[in-house]
């Protein structure tokens, strides 16, 4: 049985227009949503980076929290809503056309959101603002009587499947694709790992290293038992992989650069290291001081470029989380999957590549440098630490060995840490990241 109900052919009406300037109740959320989707595909901007300024005007929480859902999930399945559009019409619409979009939105509450169909075709046809009205309405009516599904596993964009089917293989690209279609945990980072057993068990969720506790993502963190008190801080377990390889500090100076939101200067600070928190981003750092004021932890922070700013004095280590694709980071934030393409990473990777050799000259004989990156891309990973190996021989990979990592993780014959779609998988996934630890030679 279909769950929308059937409509005689020719029965409906376009919904009636509210008046000029006046927006139906729901229609606002719908048209900040088609802001954001405006801003990332046209415009190349981060969705989290645009949600402020598209959803300016939505005093509701919820309104802000569904044109975000909306955004996000027209991201996740785009092709396959446009399989869905295009199947409807005679004449494919143009890709840019504003109608196709507002089909995209309109199918995305009809197929995932479960809004009734009535309440979906009379939001979404007040964003065409004059335009073809009766043409979208009719599409969104043929798909209803024909009941149509989007397939279980989404289908990723065909260049970013073919580029990551040349680096990996057709099984990650199976996995990233699945991975898609679903909602990311969360990952808790503790602050003493003496407590994970406790907070796997007051949190309801499980650990999958020392020092992790992993819950349901429609949690509410903020109501969560020792976030107030800053006995942990939300960081998926792939990122706090960097930092865990640093091991103990005693008391040693370290440099986190690219430092904000915080979650490494945090764990590195845990791990007894005096640290000096680097990052550009006045306003990532003002998240992350309130972080670390939340948590009861320290460091040094300084807001500047990692390219034009130099320490006192060399460090025992430095920790480059390097700007890169976040090709890594697509099941959370699906917004890369269109804005990061091979020029993109070509121009990222020649920034790493600056990064890591003035980085290089910051770190003390026998010292350590570790770099990471949320990228699912060789350029900025094996090929990154490759080049600069080839560039700085004094240095030397310090083999990141089994024990190390959690259970499911492994790594590389190299010696470096790459996560993959597919890994963890029966137990909610990983993002995809790469860590390569490097010692300098005495």
């Amino acid at each position: 049985m279909s769950r929308y109900p059937a409509r005689p052919a020719g029965s409906a009406r376009p919904a009636r227009r509210p008046n000029r300037g006046e927006d139906a109740p729901g229609v606002a959320a719908r048209r900040a949503a088609l802001r954001l989707l405006d801003a990332v595909l046209r415009r190349g901007d981060p969705l989290e980076t645009a949600l402020h300024a598209a959803t300016q005007g939505l005093s509701d929480r919820a309104d802000r929290a569904l044109a975000h859902a909306i955004a996000a999930d027209v991201l996740r399945r785009m092709g396959d809503l446009d399989t869905l559009i295009d199947s409807a019409t005679s004449e494919p619409l143009p890709e840019d056309a504003k109608a196709r979009m507002v089909l995209r939105i309109a199918l995305v509450q009809l197929l995932i959101l479960g809004t009734p169909p009535h309440a979906a075709i009379a939001t979404a046809l007040p964003l065409l603002d004059g335009g073809p009205r009766r043409l979208v309405h009719g599409i969104l009516g043929t798909l209803i009587r024909n009941e149509a599904r989007l397939p279980d596993v989404p289908s990723l964009p065909e260049a970013v499947a073919a580029r990551w089917a040349a680096q990996w293989d057709e099984a990650t690209v199976d996995a990233a694709a699945r991975s898609l279609g679903g909602r990311a945990p969360i990952d808790i980072t503790l602050a003493d790992p003496a407590q994970t057993a406790h907070f796997a068990e007051v949190l309801g969720g499980e650990s999958l290293a020392s020092g992790h506790v992993r819950v349901d993502h429609a949690v509410s963190v903020p109501t969560l038992a020792g976030f107030d008190e800053g006995q942990w801080w939300v960081q998926d377990l792939a990122a706090s992989l960097p930092a865990r390889l640093a091991g103990a500090g005693e008391g040693r100076r370290a440099i986190d650069l690219c430092a904000a939101p915080g979650g490494k200067t945090m764990q590195l600070a845990t791990q007894g290291w005096r640290v000096t928190a680097l990052d550009k981003s006045a306003k990532r750092l003002e998240r992350m001081t309130q972080n670390m004021a939340r948590s009861g932890l320290d460091a040094d922070v300084v807001q500047s470029d990692a390219l034009g700013w130099a320490p006192d004095e060399p460090a025992d280590l430095i920790l480059l989380d390097a700007p890169c694709s976040a090709t890594g980071i697509f099941r959370r934030h699906p917004d890369v999957l269109y804005r990061a393409g091979p020029r993109q990473i070509a121009e990222l990777a020649e920034q790493q590549a600056a990064m890591l050799d003035r980085a290089a000259d910051w770190v003390v004989p026998g010292g350590m440098l570790i770099y990471a990156t949320c990228s699912l891309e060789r350029a900025e990973g094996e090929d990154q630490i490759t080049a600069f190996l080839g560039r700085r021989p004094y240095f030397r990979v310090a083999a990141v060995r089994d024990d190390e990592l959690p259970t499911g993780v492994v790594p590389t014959v190299e010696g470096f840490v790459r996560t993959l779609p597919g890994m963890l998988a029966d137990k909610g996934g990983i993002d995809g990241f790469f860590v390569a630890r490097l010692v300098r030679g005495a």
